[in-house]
């Protein structure tokens, strides 16, 4: 037998030692695998054959201070589908979009998406449609228990609340403040799945559930919230305005007893607008115009707008003349009707009358620019400053509620003499309501200022407190010495000032009213205007503060007297009588509410001459709203309260007076190019009434422009996209 030759006997080596080599790098990746990279494999392998389902957790519930259920989760279904079990997309797609009422082409493309391997279909399904999908029995589709928010009260105490986003987030509010709270912890539902998706025979179900959200209790009442709620609703409609905000706090806590404003929106449905035409405006919007539309809409005006209070803030100015010792309730200042600072000319609301010679205490309750302008100077810029750091207003009050704004005002430096006599008055300075009704309650509470307050408590399911949120003093601004001359005198504007319109018999109600242009383009506009009014009571021992905001009222008047104070009597009244505060009846009211009823007669028509007559005549008083100097021709066109309704003896009926020659017929303006609301606006101001057809700008409208018609002439509008 013959040997191998050399080349053999080096190829059979050569082969030896590659085959060995390639053994060995087997063996240690094999090892490589095994040991070293054995865990991250194993997740892998897991996180492959595993199909994790989430279930969310179930939001906590919102109270109001009283245990009533403002916010609730109510249970409902969410659809899945995994698209590797599914055999025939198209048939399951077509079965799908028949129950679901889905279009077909965008079921039919998720459900092959091979991509995911769990897709969601539909969310928050009725309990019908969930069994519907289970009687077909449909391979690879899965129905998962979900919560979906409720508030039971649809649009009620919407910017307290606030709303959540389409995956249960809260949005704005509390939802949104108190979310990590409210949200809980999410479930899962484990299944194990082979490379395809389909469920293994062998496999183990593991359900963990949701751990449920922490509860909120509010401190608002529901009670009292409804009665903002009715009064603010109510002021609306009456004044015709743009906004109407209300506010009631506890005085001694800082608590928020309710918080309202006017229009408002459903947070069951927050980008359908309650306005019906607003829904039509959005139809016609662009994206980006309906974003600006709908963050418009959920804007809290308590806590993230701010306004020029006007002479609502002039109790800020007396209190800090009070404190600082610079005047008495009794001293003596001289109003001109008018001064001049800075070289400009600052007039008196009344400087066609001036008020002459007068106490600080008559200064309030007569609203005299003039005699705050010279308080101002006494008191100097620097010292106003820091009464206004004390009172909060260069800052933000720290109210549990997302974006809160700050005040707008002067810097210190830039504030020269005209800047800080406006000021004085309540002009020239931004605020948010927020602020001005945390330093008003201060200053009856004996100068002591609270945080605001709106949470009380966090709760776990069984009721069991959590953590509770304690009442919180801020400081100390002004003496209690001072606190009770400045009840006293604002009870005095109540009772002989500009606020008789808030007089509650058996009640001490104090406060301010104030009305002040507002500013469009960087300067003040004629015929826009802010009134308010805030209110305290029982003076002799404050509860509750009330501040009422009406923006831009196009009714018969735009004074806060008017506008704002009856809306704040309307929720004192209520809400005392509710809390049980026994009324303390002084002897003339007593004998007051023991005099015999009178039916008030119809005086609207009449010359102010002849229905003040007839008033007089039915022992009955008056006091009289006229938009210019009435002469013989002027005619009552409204009054309040309406005839035969029956008013103690010697009860006050407030009469609207014009020119007759304004209450026959106006002109009809010509409302081409105009939108929607810009015409419903005009009308409503000329006291036309507005029909729509279409949607956009006007194009035709009949009567026609400059025609004379009757007021409360409806003007058909037809409205065609820009």
């Amino acid at each position: 037998m013959s040997q191998p030759s050399i080349s053999s006997k080096r190829r059979l080596l050569t082969m030896f030692t590659i085959v060995s080599f390639l053994i060995f790098a087997l063996i240690a990746r094999l090892g490589w695998i095994q040991i070293v990279r054995g865990e991250k494999y194993k997740e892998l392998a897991n996180a492959q054959q595993t199909r994790d389902i989430p279930i969310p957790a179930k939001r906590g519930i919102i109270y109001d201070r009283n245990g009533k259920e403002l916010a609730i989760s109510i249970s409902s279904s969410t659809v899945w589908v995994k698209p590797k079990e599914i055999e025939n997309a198209k048939e399951t797609a077509a079965k799908l979009a028949n129950i679901l009422q889905l279009p077909f082409d965008k079921l039919e493309k998720d459900i092959s998406n091979s991509k995911y391997g769990l897709v969601r279909i539909a969310r928050w399904i009725e309990d019908d449609v969930a069994a519907a999908i289970r009687k077909e029995n449909l391979k690879g589709v899965l129905i998962a228990e979900d919560n979906k928010r409720f508030f039971p009260y649809g649009n009620f105490a919407t910017y307290i609340l606030g709303h959540t986003t389409d995956d249960n987030r809260g949005a704005y509010g509390i939802e949104r403040e108190y979310e990590k709270y409210l949200s809980g912890l999410p479930g899962r539902w484990i299944k194990s799945t082979d490379s395809a998706g389909r469920q293994l025979d062998s496999s183990v179900e593991k359900y963990y559930p949701p751990e449920n959200g922490l509860s909120v209790v509010l401190t608002t009442d529901e009670v009292i919230q409804h009665f903002a709620e009715k009064a603010v609703q109510n002021a609306l409609e009456v004044n015709k305005a743009k906004r109407v905000t209300a506010i009631v706090m506890d005085v001694k806590t800082g608590d928020i007893l309710a918080m309202a404003a006017k229009p408002d929106y459903d947070p069951n449905q927050p980008r359908l607008p309650l306005d019906e035409e607003m829904q039509l405006q959005m139809e016609a919007m662009s994206d980006e115009e309906k974003l600006d539309t709908w963050f418009s809409m959920w804007r809290n005006p308590i806590v993230n707008d701010t306004y020029e209070p006007g002479s609502t803030f002039k109790l800020i100015t007396t209190a800090v003349v009070l404190e600082e010792g610079i005047a008495t309730p009794d001293s003596h200042f001289f109003s001109p009707g008018t001064i001049s600072v800075g070289g400009r000319t600052l007039k008196c609301w009344r400087y066609y009358n001036p008020h002459g010679d007068q106490t600080l205490t008559q200064a309030v309750q007569n609203s005299c620019n003039v005699v705050f302008v010279q308080l101002g100077e006494k008191l100097g810029k620097d010292t106003f400053y820091s009464y206004l750091d004390a009172f909060g207003f260069n800052s933000t009050t720290g109210i549990d509620l997302p974006g809160e704004r700050k005040s707008i005002m002067y810097s210190l430096p830039q504030v020269g003499p005209v800047e800080l006599a406006t000021m004085s008055f309540g002009q020239s300075i931004s605020i948010t309501p927020i602020q001005l009704i945390s330093a008003v309650s201060a200053i009856v509470n004996d100068g002591i200022l609270m945080k605001p307050r709106i949470v009380k408590e966090l709760v776990d399911n069984e009721g069991n407190v959590v953590h509770r949120f304690e009442e919180q003093m801020v400081r100390q601004v002004i003496s209690e010495k001072t606190s009770q001359e400045m009840r006293e005198i604002m009870q005095s504007v109540i009772v002989e000032g500009s606020g008789k319109a808030a007089y509650i018999p058996g009640y001490a109600v104090g406060g301010k009213t104030g009305t002040a242009q507002k500013v469009i383009d960087g300067k003040y506009a004629d015929g826009y205007y802010v009134s308010s009014f805030i209110g305290v009571a029982p003076m002799d021992d404050p509860k509750l503060a009330v501040l009422i905001i009406v923006d831009e009222p196009n009714g018969l008047s735009h004074f806060g007297s008017i506008t704002a104070a009856p809306v704040a009597k309307e929720i004192l009244e209520e809400s005392l009588r509710y809390l049980e505060v026994k009324p303390k009846y002084t002897e003339e009211e007593a004998q007051q509410l023991v005099k015999a009823e009178i039916t008030i007669p119809e005086v609207r028509q009449m010359t102010v001459t002849e229905g003040t007559k007839t008033l007089k005549d039915h022992k009955l008083q008056y006091e009289i709203e006229a938009q210019q100097e009435m002469g013989p021709n002027t005619i009552i066109v409204d009054m309040f309260p309406k005839p035969g309704a029956r008013v103690p003896e010697n009860s006050s009926v407030m009469l609207y007076a014009r020119e007759k020659g304004e209450v026959g017929k106006v002109l009809v303006p010509d409302l081409t190019g105009k939108t929607i609301g810009d015409a419903n606006k005009l009308l409503n101001a000329l006291g036309l009434r507005l029909k729509i057809t279409g949607n956009g700008v006007a194009t035709s409208q009949y009567p026609e422009a400059n025609s004379e018609v009757p007021l409360g002439t409806i003007i058909s509008v037809e409205f065609k996209p820009n």
